[in-house]
């Protein structure tokens, strides 16, 4: 083939290919563009702020801060996923804090699927003022588009305890699944709301993220207010954050992309851990209830189990139970390995923030998540 006609033939293809490329869906030709999610995703969506409280409550640092040294192979476990920020606080005292590459304690990290647990404790908040009636409460008394067929049963106690029997799909790596479309799309209120029940509700624990944004809004209708407003009065700024939070939206003056997407710094983060542990209550002003709280942060056991061989007994409103040496106690996750786990037997907090978790699980938990705890307990071990 000659020179010319080689170049005409590539020149098709390409034009082809753009042609194709430009045809596709926003929510595709983003996802083809970005391909994955990642911690620093954080400006490439639209947000709202979740502004910083007026006068910030900084963590002591405790008398010990930072002596512990790191062994070899604990510092290659943080480095083969690509941890960015790693902090163990006990006893309201930071004793270890580390950051790498260019973050700090000031850089904002999407958290992801972590950001699920916020929305549980805002509709803890809401169920406790009184904007929501009941947690067995019908959706559709709140969202008109669940008031027909099968998806009028849904409850806001099945959406918190992922057992909506919604058709979801969970999958970011497909660019077909609803989550991608949830994601790099810019209606998600559309696709929540056209979404259909194909399983019978509050009978299986099943992972949805389409269930936490539901959630978002009913709270949104229950309250009158955005998630992010409301987080902001009833949490952000009574907890006495540092740090403006951002919550990533669907697109400008959007919806808040809320079963992901809330980016904060991992001390700010570890405020919620501290909130867990102190029952709801932050320096003596009780936020959310300690009853609603104590049934979000356990398990949901009159649920049947994501493997079909007994009682739910790791997840509860929107927050995980992480089972650990004999331990259990509460904890947020989410994509990419972002950790907050709240230990109430050793009154400690940790954070871990990271690029990238094991793709291989024991059961439920990713067998990443022991490693991050086994070195916080030694760093907790020594000042024993």
């Amino acid at each position: 083939m000659k020179k010319g006609k080689k170049l005409r033939v590539a020149g098709g293809i390409i034009a082809l290919v753009t042609l194709f490329f430009l045809c596709l869906p926003t929510y595709m030709r983003n996802a083809l563009i970005h391909w994955y999610p990642d911690i620093s995703d954080t400006y490439l969506f639209d947000s709202h702020a979740v502004t910083k409280a007026d006068t910030c409550w900084e963590w002591p640092v405790a008398p010990d801060y930072n002596t512990y040294v790191l062994d070899s192979t604990d510092r290659a476990f943080l480095a083969e996923w690509g941890t960015v920020a790693f902090l163990v606080i006990q006893e309201d005292s930071i004793l270890y804090e580390a950051y790498w590459e260019d973050w700090t304690p000031q850089t904002l990290s999407n958290i992801f699927s972590a950001t699920k647990s916020i929305v549980g404790i805002l509709i803890g908040i809401a169920y406790d003022e009184g904007y929501i009636g009941s947690l067995d409460d019908k959706v559709g008394k709140y969202l008109p588009e669940f008031q027909k067929g099968e998806k009028s049963k849904i409850t806001i106690r099945n959406l918190l305890t992922m057992s909506s029997g919604l058709n979801w799909d969970e999958a970011y790596t497909a660019l077909f699944s609803k989550t991608t479309q949830a994601y790099y799309g810019d209606e998600i209120r559309k696709l929540v709301m056209s979404l259909e029940a194909v399983e019978e509700a509050g009978k299986k624990y099943s992972y949805k993220s389409g269930d936490t944004q539901l959630l978002s809004f009913v709270l949104e209708a229950a309250t009158g207010q955005t998630i992010s407003a409301y987080a902001e009065e009833k949490l952000w700024k009574p907890m006495q954050a540092c740090n403006d939070a951002l919550w990533n939206l669907d697109k400008k003056g959007g919806d808040e992309k809320s079963y992901c997407c809330f980016n904060s710094t991992a001390r700010d983060i570890a405020r919620f851990a501290r909130l867990m542990l102190h029952k709801g209550n932050w320096n003596g002003k009780q936020l959310v209830s300690e009853a609603y709280l104590q049934e979000a942060m356990s398990p949901a056991a009159y649920l049947e189990n994501e493997f079909g061989d007994g009682p739910l007994d790791y997840y509860g409103f929107q927050i995980w139970i992480m089972h650990y040496r004999g331990m259990q106690f509460p904890a947020f996750r989410g994509l990419g390995g972002q950790y907050l786990f709240a230990i109430p037997q050793k009154n400690a907090i940790v954070v871990r923030f990271g690029h990238k978790r094991s793709e291989l699980y024991e059961r439920e938990k990713t067998v990443d998540m022991d490693g991050y705890l086994d070195i916080a307990f030694k760093i907790l071990a020594e000042r024993e």
